[in-house]
C-alpha cells in the first residue's frame, strides 16, 4: 500500500496496513539513528566479545534513499499491526525497515505512539550509508535521536590502509563491543565496559591479537576521536599497558591529529629513552608531527617533521634540537654544554608542463648527531642530487623535460660528516647545467643524441691526498680532539662540454648485427689560483673525435622449455690519444669502477674531467638461458684492449694498460623471489681478485632479505676494502620469526652495525623486540648499544600500520 506524498511504503508478508506516515516516520528516524553509548558500568569483569559473524560481513549498504522519493520510508515484517487502543504500532518477525539509506533489522520492532519510545529486539543490526554496521541484542530510542540505549551492543568500522612495501593495504575490519551503550546527542556514543580491536573475532578465533578494554569508550564523531578511559591494552589476552586515559582518532577518519606509537629503547649512549611522536593535522593537505625524546643519561632531543602540499608542488621539513656537551657511548659528558641542531628539508614544484623547481636543506650542528640521537634516514636521496654517506648536500634546483629533450640548472652546497672530512675543501657548486636532446625521428638513418654540461667550482682549500687523510683518520680514531692539517689554496675550475653521438644499426642475412657510430665531444676548462710551477690561470680546449662499430652475432636454441643465446660481442673505437692535462683537477671521476655496465660504452669514465681516449678493442661473450616456467639465468666475459697505455686512467680500474682485467658478471633468478648475482674483474696478469661483489637477494612468504660481499684491492684513498651487508627477516613459524642486519669491515675488523630481533606479526599487529650495536669507528663517540621495543597495530596510533609513521603522509 503506498500512501501520501512521503511514497511510503508497507509490507507485511502476513497482512498489510495503511499506518500515518509521521507516525511511522518517527518510528524509523529513532529506530535508524546510529544510536549509543553511555551508562554507569556495573562492578564486575569485563564481558567477553559477543558472537561478531554479522559484525565481520555486514550487509551490502543500500543507495542514498534505497530507490524511495522525497524521503520515504520501507517497512517489511512478517507480521505489521497497530493497537489503536494502547497507541503501539508493532511489527514482528524479520523485521526490516530502510530510511534515507539506513537500514534497520531485529526481531521485533515496538513503538508507543505518546511516549515516543521505539524498541528493538533480538538480533538487531542497523547498517548505515557508510557501510559500517551497529549490533545489538536491544535498542531503545526516542523519536528525536536524542537519546538511545542498547545492550550487548557492537559496530562494525572498515579503515582502508596505505600501502607499503610489507603491507599491499586494502580494508581493515575494526570492531567495538559493549555491555551497554547511549547515544545522548547525534554525535556522541558512550559505551560502557567496551572492547575495541582492528583483528580478526570469530567462533574459532575469539581472542584477538590484540585488544583495547576500557569501562567507557566515548565517540565523539564531530571532532573524529576516540577517548578511551581506564583502559588495558591487552596482547593475546594479556594486559601489557594501562592507561587512565587514552585518545585515539577515530578509524574512520583518513587523518587526525593524535599520539602516535613510541620507540622504547635502552641503551649504552642514552640510557632509557621514550620518544612519543604527536601528529597534528592542520589542514587536509598540511600536518606537523612533534616527537620528543626523553633520555635518562643525556638532555631531551626534539624532533620536529612538518609538511605541507600545494597545487603546484610539496614541501617537507625535519629538524632537530637539543641543548647539550658532547658525550661518548657510555653517555659520559665531554666538554661544554651548547646547541645542537639538524635540519633536513626538501621541496619540489611544478612551474609548467614541461618545468618543476626543488630544492633541498641539508645541515647538521655537529657530525655524530644522527648518530646520538637515533635520527632516522638522515642521509636519503631527497632531491635532483644526491651526495655520498654521511654527507649532506644543499641544494637548488630546476628541471626541464620533453619527450625529446631534458635541461637540469643546480646549485649545491655539501656538508662532509665523515672523521676524515673539512668541509672547507668541498667545493661550492654554482651552477652545474646538464642538458641532453635525442630527437624521436631519424637523423640521416640513425639516431642522434646531443649531450651539453657545464659546471663552476669554487672551493676555500685544496683536498688532501689519500696518504694524509689516512693518517689524520688514525690519529681521529685514538684522540678527542686532533688539529687540522694544514691545506693549500683550492683550485677554482669552470667546464663546458658538448658531446653530439650517432648510431645506426644494420642486419645482416647470417644474422650478425653491426651497429657504427660517431661520436664528438669538445671540452673547455677555466681554472684559477693553479699552484706551482703552473700560471697561476689557464684556460684549456680538449677536442676528442671518435669513430667505431660494435659488432655481436647472436645464436638462439630453443630446446623443450628452455631458450639458449650465445651472443659473442667485439666493439672497435678508433680516436687519437690525448694525455690527460695535469692542470685539470680530477673532480667527477674519482669513483671510477671498470665492469660489466661499462665494458662497451665508448668512453669508461663516470665524469668528464678524465678521458678514454686512444685505439681501443673491447670484445666479450654472453651467455643467456631462459625457461617457460620463469627460470633465469645470464654470464659475460670481456676485456679491453688499447693501442698504447694511458698512465692518466687510475691504475686500480685495471684500464691504464694496453690490456685490461679481465670482467665477469652473471646473474640467476632459478625461480621468483630468488636471485643470485656476481661480478669479478680478475688482474690482467695474475688472475687475483681485484675486485668482487657477490650475493643473493630473497623475497619469499615467509623470507625477506639480502647478503652480499665486497672486496676490493684500492678503494678511490688507495686503501683495501673488504665488507659484508646483510639484512633480512625469517618467518620460521607462520608469525614468529627472526630479524638481522649488519655491516662489517674485515680489513679493520669492525662491525659498523649489528641489530638482531625476534618478531611478531599478523595482518592486525607487528611486534619487533631488537639488539642493536653500532660502531661508528670514531673516538669521540667509540661503539654503543642498546635494546629498543617497536609495536605497531593496525588503525591505532597509525593508519599504515606496520610503520609507526607512514600514517601522516599527506594525501
Amino acid at each position: 500500500m503506498q500512501e501520501g506524498a512521503l511514497g511510503v511504503t508497507l509490507v507485511s508478508r502476513c497482512s498489510q496496513h495503511s499506518l500515518r506516515p509521521a507516525l511511522l516516520a518517527g518510528v524509523l528516524a529513532a529506530a535508524l539513528a546510529p544510536a549509543l553509548a553511555y551508562a554507569s558500568p556495573p562492578e564486575q569483569p569485563l564481558p567477553p566479545l559477543p558472537p561478531m559473524h554479522a559484525v565481520l560481513r555486514p550487509p551490502a549498504p543500500p543507495p542514498p534513499d534505497d530507490g524511495l522519493q522525497n524521503g520515504g520510508f520501507y517497512l517489511e515484517a512478517d507480521q505489521v499491526t497497530d493497537d489503536d487502543i494502547n497507541h503501539v504500532v508493532s511489527a514482528h518477525g524479520g523485521v526490516e525497515a530502510r530510511y534515507n539509506g539506513r537500514v534497520l533489522r531485529a526481531d521485533d520492532v515496538v513503538y508507543n505512539q505518546v511516549t515516543g519510545i521505539a524498541t528493538a529486539k533480538g538480533n538487531v543490526t542497523i547498517v548505515n550509508p557508510d557501510g559500517s554496521s551497529e549490533n545489538s541484542e536491544s535498542a531503545v530510542l526516542d523519536r528525536q535521536m536524542s537519546e538511545g540505549v542498547a545492550m550487548a551492543f557492537s559496530t562494525h568500522l572498515t579503515e582502508t590502509l596505505r600501502a607499503n612495501g610489507q603491507n599491499p593495504g586494502g580494508p581493515v575490519e575494526v570492531t567495538i563491543a559493549a555491555e551497554s551503550a547511549i547515544h545522548p546527542s547525534p554525535t556522541i556514543t558512550e559505551l560502557n565496559r567496551a572492547v575495541f580491536t582492528a583483528c580478526p573475532v570469530c567462533a574459532k578465533n575469539p581472542t584477538p591479537t590484540w585488544s583495547i578494554k576500557a569501562k567507557k569508550l566515548i565517540e565523539d564523531k564531530k571532532r573524529q576521536i576516540i577517548i578511551f578511559r581506564d583502559a588495558t591494552i591487552q596482547i593475546r589476552g594479556l594486559p601489557v599497558f594501562y592507561t587512565p586515559v587514552l585518545v585515539e582518532a577515530d578509524p574512520a577518519t583518513p587523518r587526525k591529529s593524535g599520539l602516535l606509537f613510541p620507540e622504547i629503547s635502552i641503551s649504552s649512549l642514552r640510557g632509557f629513552s621514550y620518544e612519543q611522536p604527536y601528529l597534528q593535522v592542520i589542514s587536509p593537505s598540511e600536518d606537523l608531527i612533534v616527537s620528543p625524546q626523553v633520555n635518562t643519561k643525556v638532555n631531551p632531543f626534539l624532533n620536529v617533521d612538518w609538511r605541507k602540499e600545494f597545487y603546484s608542488g610539496a614541501i617537507d621539513v625535519r629538524t632537530g634540537y637539543t641543548y647539550e656537551e658532547d658525550f661518548n657511548s657510555e653517555g659520559d659528558r665531554l666538554g661544554n654544554p651548547t646547541s645542537r641542531s639538524y635540519i633536513l628539508a626538501k621541496g619540489e614544484f611544478a612551474i609548467t608542463d614541461n618545468w618543476d623547481w626543488g630544492f633541498t636543506a641539508e645541515r647538521a650542528s655537529d657530525p655524530l648527531i644522527f648518530d646520538r640521537y637515533s635520527v632516522v634516514d638522515p642521509f636519503i636521496d631527497r632531491g635532483l642530487y644526491s651526495a655520498d654517506d654521511r654527507r649532506l648536500i644543499s641544494q637548488l634546483y630546476t628541471t626541464y623535460q620533453t619527450q625529446d629533450a631534458y635541461v637540469s640548472v643546480m646549485a649545491a652546497d655539501v656538508q662532509g660528516l665523515r672523521s676524515n672530512d673539512f668541509d672547507n675543501t668541498f667545493p661550492a657548486v654554482a651552477p652545474l647545467i646538464e642538458a641532453h636532446y635525442d630527437p624521436s625521428s631519424d637523423v640521416f638513418g640513425g639516431r642522434l643524441q646531443i649531450d651539453g654540461s657545464g659546471v663552476m667550482l669554487f672551493r676555500d682549500d685544496a683536498p688532501l691526498s689519500p696518504s694524509t687523510l689516512q693518517a689524520y683518520s688514525q690519529a681521529a680514531a685514538t684522540m678527542a680532539s686532533v688539529p687540522a692539517p694544514a691545506f693549500m689554496p683550492g683550485i677554482n675550475s669552470q667546464r663546458g662540454t658538448v658531446e653530439a653521438n650517432w648510431q645506426t644499426t644494420y642486419i645482416l642475412d647470417d644474422g650478425i648485427r653491426l651497429d657504427p657510430f660517431l661520436d664528438f665531444r669538445s671540452d673547455i676548462y677555466g681554472l684559477q689560483r693553479l699552484p706551482s710551477p703552473y700560471a697561476s690561470d689557464a684556460l684549456i680546449f680538449r677536442n676528442l673525435p671518435t669513430v667505431g662499430v660494435t659488432v655481436t652475432w647472436p645464436f638462439y636454441k630453443r630446446d623443450g622449455a628452455m631458450t639458449y643465446v650465445l651472443e659473442p660481442i667485439a666493439q672497435v673505437a678508433i680516436a687519437p690519444f690525448l694525455a690527460q692535462d695535469p692542470r685539470i683537477p680530477n673532480e667527477d671521476s674519482v669513483d671510477f669502477q671498470f665492469d660489466e655496465t661499462n665494458l662497451f660504452q665508448v668512453d669508461k669514465s663516470p665524469g668528464f674531467d678524465l678521458l678514454d681516449s686512444g685505439q681501443r678493442l673491447n670484445v666479450g661473450g654472453r651467455f643467456t638461458m631462459m625457461g617457460d616456467d620463469g627460470f633465469f639465468a645470464s654470464a659475460l666475459i670481456g676485456r679491453s684492449f688499447r693501442a698504447e697505455p694511458d698512465p692518466s686512467l687510475p691504475y686500480r680500474t685495471g684500464l691504464s694498460g694496453t690490456s685490461s682485467d679481465w670482467i665477469f658478471a652473471a646473474n640467476s633468478s632459478p625461480f621468483s623471489g630468488l636471485n643470485f648475482f656476481t661480478r669479478w674483474r680478475l688482474d690482467t696478469d695474475t688472475y687475483g681478485v681485484n675486485y668482487m661483489e657477490t650475493g643473493v637477494n630473497v623475497r619469499t612468504t615467509r623470507f625477506d632479505g639480502e647478503i652480499s660481499y665486497i672486496q676490493e684491492a684500492q678503494d678511490p684513498d688507495g686503501l683495501p676494502v673488504r665488507d659484508i651487508d646483510f639484512h633480512g627477516e625469517v618467518f620460521i613459524w607462520k608469525n614468529w620469526g627472526l630479524s638481522a642486519y649488519g655491516a662489517r669491515e674485515f680489513q679493520t675488523g669492525v662491525w659498523r652495525q649489528e641489530d638482531f630481533g625476534i618478531v611478531y606479526r599478523d595482518q592486525c599487529i607487528r611486534v619487533e623486540i631488537l639488539y642493536n650495536r653500532n660502531d661508528t669507528n670514531n673516538g669521540v663517540l667509540g661503539p654503543s648499544q642498546g635494546v629498543g621495543i617497536r609495536l605497531s597495530l593496525a588503525t591505532f596510533g597509525n593508519s599504515d600500520y606496520p610503520h609507526p609513521y607512514s600514517s601522516t603522509t599527506v594525501p
